[in-house]
């Protein structure tokens, strides 16, 4: 940061970013040096008894020779210097590699003679234009070796090119900084990103919102990181240092908690935590329609969870093509209804208990199915959650847009991609619950997902209100921008949300991603480490956690790292930064790509895993001594305010997967029982 620029344009790609890549060259290039020595030793002497001394025999042959071992001394040396040159300073101590531009030039320059000499070698030992056989079996294969590996490094090298050029570079950082100039700007990047999309996920544009869904998420794109300068090196640093931030900031906070001896917000008593509830708000039915939500999946999940005996576990569900009904309860599957077959054998329930399923998977539109439970006496919609690209499309249309039912707001807005997703899901699902209900007219209605499905099946279910004012929604890892504050608060009597952990999803939003680019600024003007020294680090952070060293080191003036969590477009979230860190980061806070606010709907139940402060406790009794285990997690009910912020952590990804969730809920519900049976023994 800021971004490299050479032969006039900017690159994606910064002069601190060559430290690693110089370094992995060096030492390739040194294995090259010194077996082409070898074979300088070697062939020199030879060389001038070739069958001709010309251009086309020895001659040819001892310039190839000693061109290459002085082009490989040559950008050794150049190699070592941009590496040394590329160390210096901080990531926004530019001045510190001003060097770093002309030594990557020259670098540049000398891919001419390198590519001269690889095509001389190339002559010599592949196309038998040259008269000076080489009899040296080692020496043959040398060459041999140098000249395939020179040409597949200069393919990677314009590969590197090609992956670090930026098709607006001529643009410069200062002229976007005018509101005119920021706009033109944002339309270029959005027609990039447009065109980039429909080149790489051309069979999507089949789809009837597909060309919405790309100018939809190239927008988001475009409006994310523009006018910042910033690289994917920086991100990847920002987030690095974000970690070690977050884990100083925890740790002040519970240093605070001690020192006020307040009350822990966290519990593991489970009847405590339900006591104020509804009895439908309770673990065990959440468990059992997570269950539903995760057969929801079909076939994908199964050969994912049993990676060498899916096929088998799903084989005597199937059905064969031949056999199958023409009014098959289910639409849009395989010839052999493999998804069908997935859901059979993850919700153990049998094709009569199926009334519909759905797994037509368009942009905007995602598979269903309708089941009935009579063991809880209820008609059940399990929405799926996202497993395909499509899916992904409608995660990222995170813009949000007017949404209208029965008892909201008149100003409810409600994330854009999940909401067309609601009301594609509607037109088909109304006639079957119809039907459902006038087969089982006392039996209540369930909504149920995870993920994506847990926003869809939130916004269906306010839809269907009106009409079924006694349904209940059990919502798994539901993503945090879905819908306005209020409407989030109308649906805590009906929806229950569950997340575990470190979930990023549960905290992913646009306003939230929008938090997480300024502070990513800030946190890279506030360190005071090289970022070859970070990514180190963050290596070491992903295998063995954060040091409590790093805690203080990293920073210029840890004590001035302190967030303000102020919405304020004008507020820092930083003090104590550089003028320069405060100034563009307050601009780029100022600027959102939408202006609504959106939150988690529901009662949201959070579970984190308990740290551990001792060892098992031991209780006596006549027989002996009975050792019961501490809980392995704590709850709480939480607020949609607690998931606005991103948290770097190392189980933001596992604590979002579904078998993850279910493993945490379960359990609980074990430890729960478990416990109640010590306390009767």
């Amino acid at each position: 940061m800021p971004a490299l620029r050479l032969l006039g344009r900017k690159w994606l790609a910064a002069s601190d970013d060559l430290v690693f890549p110089s370094i992995f060259e060096l030492l390739f290039r040194f294995v090259w040096l010194v077996l082409i020595a070898l074979v300088v030793e070697v062939l020199y002497p030879i060389t001038w008894q070739c069958q001709t001394d010309g251009w086309h025999g020895g001659a040819f042959v001892r310039l190839y020779l000693c061109g290459t071992l002085a082009l490989q001394a040559s950008l050794m040396l150049l190699l070592a210097a941009l590496a040394q040159q590329s160390a210096r300073g901080t990531i926004t101590e530019t001045d510190a590699r001003k060097l770093v531009s002309p030594l990557l030039l020259l670098k540049v320059f000398l891919v001419l003679p390198e590519v001269a000499l690889n095509v001389m070698g190339t002559m010599w030992m592949f196309c038998e234009v040259i008269e000076c056989s080489v009899t040296d079996t080692f020496s043959s294969i040398v060459i041999q070796s140098i000249v395939l590996f020179n040409w597949v490094q200069l393919a990677l090298t314009v590969f590197g090119l090609f992956m670090v050029f930026d098709p607006l570079g001529s643009v410069n950082y200062g002229d976007m900084q005018d509101t005119p100039n920021q706009v033109r700007h944002h339309r270029k990047v959005t027609g990039l990103w447009s065109r980039r999309f429909r080149w790489a996920f051309c069979w999507l544009k089949r789809d009837e919102h597909g060309k919405e869904a790309f100018q939809q998420v190239a927008a988001l794109l475009s409006a994310l990181f523009r006018s910042t300068d910033l690289v994917p090196s920086d991100v990847v640093a920002g987030c690095v240092l974000l970690r070690v931030r977050q884990k100083r900031e925890t740790r002040e906070m519970r240093r605070i908690q001690m020192l006020n001896d307040e009350e822990p917000i966290y519990t593991t008593d489970v009847n405590k935590v339900f006591s104020e509830t509804p009895p439908w708000m309770n673990l065990d039915d959440a468990l059992h329609y997570l269950r539903l939500s995760i057969a929801a999946y079909g076939w994908p999940y199964v050969l994912y969870r049993h990676c060498l005996t899916g096929f088998c576990k799903l084989a005597r569900h199937l059905t064969c093509c031949c056999c199958r009904p023409k009014n098959s309860i289910v639409t849009d599957d395989n010839c052999c209804l493999c998804h069908f077959a997935g859901v059979k054998y993850m919700s153990k329930l049998s094709a009569d208990d199926i009334i519909f399923a759905s797994f037509n998977n368009r942009v905007f539109e995602l598979p269903f199915c309708v089941i009935s439970d009579h063991d809880r006496e209820s008609i059940v919609v399990a929405v799926r959650g996202s497993i395909s690209l499509r899916d992904i499309f409608t995660d990222f249309s995170a813009g949000s847009e007017k949404f209208e039912a029965d008892g909201l707001p008149e100003d409810t807005a409600a994330h854009k991609g999940m909401s067309m997703g609601a009301a594609k899901m509607l037109r088909r699902l109304l006639p079957v619950l119809d039907r459902a209900f006038a087969q089982f007219p006392h039996y209540d209605l369930v909504l149920t997902g995870h993920s994506l499905g847990a926003g869809v099946a939130v916004l269906v279910a306010l839809k269907l209100r009106p009409k079924y004012p006694q349904l209940k929604v059990f919502a798994f890892s539901t993503p945090a921008g879905l819908i306005s504050r209020e409407a989030a608060r109308f649906t805590e009597s009906f929806v229950m949300t569950i997340g575990v952990g470190d979930d990023l999803v549960m905290r992913l939003s646009v306003h939230s991603i929008e938090n997480l680019r300024t502070k990513v600024i800030q946190t890279i003007h506030a360190t005071k480490l090289p970022k070859y020294r970070i990514m180190l680090n963050g290596f070491g952070y992903a295998l063995f956690g954060v040091p409590a060293r790093d805690l203080e080191s990293t920073w210029r003036r840890p004590e001035d790292l302190e967030a303000n969590n102020s919405d304020d477009s004008d507020a820092l979230l930083v003090q104590g930064v550089s003028t320069e860190a405060a100034l563009v980061s307050r601009n780029v806070f100022a600027r959102r790509f939408s202006s609504a606010r959106l939150f988690t709907p529901g009662r949201i139940l959070h579970i984190a895993r308990r740290k551990r402060m001792g060892i098992e406790n031991n209780e006596a009794d006549e027989e002996g001594k009975v050792r019961t285990q501490e809980p392995t997690y704590e709850m709480r009910w939480a607020c949609p305010e607690d998931f606005m912020e991103l948290q770097v952590m190392p189980r933001m990804l596992l604590d979002h997967l579904p078998e993850n969730v279910h493993r945490t809920i379960q359990t609980i519900i074990e430890e729960k029982h478990s416990y109640r049976v010590t306390q009767v023994v």
